[in-house]
C-alpha cells in the first residue's frame, strides 16, 4: 500500500512538473514570441484585421501627403504614395502580397493603431462602432527638396542625404536606382533581378569607401593626437616609397611641396594624410569610433548599417596610410557621412539622425512629438572649428569649387574613392552651410562618378541651392 501511494506521488509530481514546463512555455509564447508572430507581414489574420482600419496617412514636415490609403472596395484599402520613386526607400512599402519595409514597417503600430485598440475603444463607446483609423506620420523631409535632391542626381547610381545641423533631422534622402511602390505588383520579378538593386536604400545599407571625405576625421585625430600638427610641414613629392614594394601616391603622383595640415586638406593630399595615417596607428580607430564607425548610430525612423574602420597593426603601413585618407578596408554609409559633416557644422556635437516630426490621432492630437537629442560631443569646439575653416577653404579656392552657391558660404570635403581596380571611382562630397551659423549638412555620392570634386559636388550645390531658395 505504501509502495502505491508512493507511486502515485511520484506520478503526480511528474505530471505537475510536465504542467509547470506546459504553462511556462505557453506563457513566453503569448509575452515573448506571438507579439513578433503577430505583427510578421507574412500574418495573413493581421492583414484581415488591417483591412478594418483605415491605416493613417503619412506626410512630410509641411503637411504634404506622401503616403495615403485608398478605398478600393466594400472595405479593403490600397496604399496610394503620392511621392512615387522619389520617396520609395525612405517610406518603404505596405502590400499584402510583398509585406512592409521602410518608415511604414516602423511606424506600423502608430499607422495601424486601431488594431490593438479598437476593442477597448469599442467597449469605451457603449458598443458602438468606433472611428477605425490608424494615426498620422509626420516626417521630417521636405518633399519639395526632396524632389530637387532625386532630380539632380538623374540617371546616376548613389544618394544624397541632407540633414537639419541642429537637430539632425532628415530634410531629404533620396537612393537610386529607385522604384515605384504603387506598381509592386507588375515589377516585383524584374526588381529582384536587376543587378543595381533598386529595392536597396543606399543612404542606409550603401557601404562604400568614403575615400578623401574621411580626411575630415584624420584632420580631427590629428589635432587632438599630435601635439602642434597645425604648425607642421610636410613635403609631398608626389610619391612616397612605404616599403614592402607598396608606394603611395597623389592622383596622377602631382607633387604639393611642403604643405601644413589646412592646405593638405583643402588641395587633398594623399601623400599627407596618408602620413598620419601611419603615425595616428590606433589612435585613427578611436576617433573612426568616436564618430560611430563600428557602431550602431541611435536614429529615429530609419535603421542604418554599421560604417566600417578595421584595427591595423603597427607594421601594416599600407593599411594604416590607406585608411587615413579612407580607403583601404573602411566603409561608410552616406548617412554616416552626412553626420560627419553635421559634427564639424555643429560645433563637434553629433544629433541622432531623425525621420519623424510628430504623431497624431484620428483627432489630431499629438500623441508623439519630434525628439531631438545629441548622440555625443565628439570633439572640441575649437577643434571642429579649424576643421571647418578648411572645409570652407575648399570650397572657395580648393577641389571643391563647383560646390559653391551663388550668395551662401558653403564648406566642404570632396572624395574620389578607388572601390574596383580599374573602374572609375566614386564620386564624393560633404559639407554644411552657410559657414556662419550653419543650417544644413549634406553628403552625396554618385557611384562610378569620377572625381568627388565634379559630380558629386555639382549635385550638392543643386540641393542647397533649392534648400537656400526656399
Amino acid at each position: 500500500m505504501d509502495n502505491m501511494t508512493t507511486n502515485i506521488k511520484r506520478v503526480m509530481i511528474i505530471f505537475l512538473l510536465v504542467f509547470v514546463v506546459l504553462m511556462g512555455y505557453l506563457a513566453y509564447f503569448t509575452l515573448v514570441k506571438g507579439p513578433g508572430i503577430v505583427t510578421r507581414p507574412d500574418n495573413r489574420r493581421m492583414w484581415d484585421i488591417r483591412n478594418k482600419v483605415v491605416r493613417g496617412t503619412i506626410y512630410d514636415r509641411n503637411g504634404k501627403e506622401l503616403s495615403v490609403s485608398k478605398k478600393v472596395g466594400d472595405s479593403e484599402y490600397k496604399r496610394v504614395y503620392k511621392g512615387g520613386a522619389a520617396t520609395a526607400h525612405v517610406l518603404g512599402y505596405y502590400d499584402a502580397q510583398y509585406g512592409i519595409t521602410g518608415l511604414e514597417n516602423l511606424y506600423d503600430s502608430n499607422l495601424s493603431s486601431n488594431i490593438s485598440a479598437s476593442f477597448l475603444a469599442w467597449l469605451g463607446n457603449g458598443f458602438k462602432e468606433v472611428n477605425k483609423k490608424g494615426d498620422d506620420v509626420y516626417t521630417s523631409l521636405d518633399y519639395s527638396i526632396q524632389k530637387v535632391a532625386y532630380d539632380a542626381l538623374g540617371n546616376s547610381k548613389g544618394s544624397v542625404v541632407l540633414l537639419k545641423v541642429d537637430t539632425g533631422e532628415i530634410l531629404a534622402m533620396v537612393s537610386k536606382p529607385s522604384f515605384d511602390p504603387n506598381t509592386l505588383n507588375k515589377s516585383w520579378e524584374a526588381l529582384n533581378k536587376n543587378e543595381n538593386r533598386p529595392l536597396l536604400n543606399r543612404s542606409v545599407s550603401g557601404l562604400y569607401a568614403p575615400g578623401s571625405t574621411f580626411k575630415i576625421i584624420t584632420g580631427i585625430s590629428a589635432l587632438e593626437n599630435i601635439e602642434g600638427i597645425v604648425n607642421e610641414t610636410f613635403n609631398d613629392k608626389g610619391k612616397m616609397d612605404l616599403g614592402g614594394g607598396y608606394t603611395l601616391s597623389n592622383d596622377g603622383g602631382k607633387a604639393m611641396g611642403k604643405i601644413n595640415l589646412e592646405q593638405a586638406t583643402i588641395r587633398s593630399s594623399n601623400l599627407f594624410f596618408g602620413n598620419l595615417g601611419i603615425r595616428l596607428e590606433g589612435n585613427l580607430l578611436k576617433t573612426a569610433e568616436k564618430f560611430r564607425f563600428n557602431k550602431n548610430i541611435p536614429a529615429e525612423g530609419i535603421i542604418i548599417d554599421k560604417s566600417r574602420f578595421p584595427s591595423y597593426k603597427a607594421n601594416e603601413k599600407g593599411n594604416l596610410a590607406q585608411s587615413g585618407f579612407g580607403q583601404a578596408e573602411v566603409l561608410a554609409t552616406p548617412v554616416q557621412m552626412a553626420l560627419v559633416a553635421q559634427t564639424i557644422a555643429n560645433a563637434g556635437v553629433m544629433m541622432s539622425p531623425t525621420l519623424i516630426n510628430k504623431v497624431t490621432d484620428y483627432s489630431g492630437n499629438v500623441v508623439q512629438n519630434l525628439n531631438t537629442s545629441s548622440i555625443a560631443e565628439i570633439t572640441s569646439v575649437g577643434y571642429a572649428s579649424e576643421i571647418g575653416r578648411y572645409m570652407r577653404d575648399v570650397v572657395s579656392k580648393g577641389t571643391g569649387t563647383r560646390a559653391q552657391v551663388s550668395g551662401i558660404q558653403v564648406c566642404g570635403k570632396t572624395g574620389t574613392a578607388q572601390h574596383i581596380e580599374n573602374k572609375t571611382p566614386h564620386s564624393w562630397f560633404i559639407g554644411f552651410a552657410p559657414y556662419k551659423n550653419p543650417e544644413i549638412a549634406i553628403a552625396v555620392i554618385v557611384e562610378d562618378g569620377g572625381y568627388g570634386g565634379v559630380a558629386a559636388a555639382r549635385i550638392s550645390s543643386r540641393v542647397m541651392s533649392g534648400y537656400f531658395k526656399k
